[in-house]
């Protein structure tokens, strides 16, 4: 089981070197550790399991934030309902060799800037990402996908390939002004 030991932290190197490619088929210990890395998100958006091992809540993790420079990373989003209830996944995957395929040039940010689980401080700012994404990957087996992705999603799944170039999210933050909201970029 993943804990929050097995994340390294900013300044690591792993962090900012481009990971390699994963080749197929996968081995025993890369299929366990990439199904590890799912299991971790599911687990750390449970309030109960997440306090008992002290993991912080995430919806995406990269493999380099493992200490494990391949291009393999697992997201879980979940859908809530009006209550606020989990109500079912949006988007709960784990995707090796991930590339994205076409954009939009439409661009969106979250209003109050993104996080990560390798980073344990605040930064403030905006992190302009495109709004829609076409993402070619393929899957624990080595079958090829193609998911088409907006909005949340796809800043989630953009923050998770960043992590396999070596691209933290506060590179993509304005230095001068953290808060600019450049034109046609919309808020969510």
């Amino acid at each position: 089981m993943i804990t929050m030991q097995d994340i390294i932290e900013e300044g690591h190197p792993t962090l900012r070197q481009a990971a390699e490619a994963v080749e197929f088929p996968l081995t025993d210990e890369l299929k366990e550790t990439a199904l590890a890395m799912h299991e971790f998100l599911v687990n750390s958006q449970n309030a109960e399991i997440a306090e008992k091992y002290g993991l912080r809540a995430g919806v995406g993790l990269a493999a380099p934030q493992i200490n494990l420079p391949k291009q393999i990373f697992a997201v879980h989003i979940m859908s809530y309902d009006e209550e606020g209830n989990e109500a079912e996944p949006l988007l709960s995957e784990i995707l090796f060799n991930p590339k994205i395929i076409s954009h939009s040039v439409q661009e969106v940010a979250l209003r109050d800037g993104e996080g990560c689980l390798s980073v344990n401080r605040e930064v403030p700012g905006l992190v302009p990402r495109p709004r829609r994404i076409r993402l070619r990957y393929q899957d624990i087996e080595g079958k090829e996908h193609e998911l088409r992705l907006r909005d949340y999603e796809a800043i989630v799944v953009q923050h998770e390939l960043d992590h396999l170039k070596g691209i933290m999210f506060y590179d993509h933050i304005n230095q001068q002004q953290p808060w600019y909201e450049k034109p046609g970029l919309e808020l969510l």
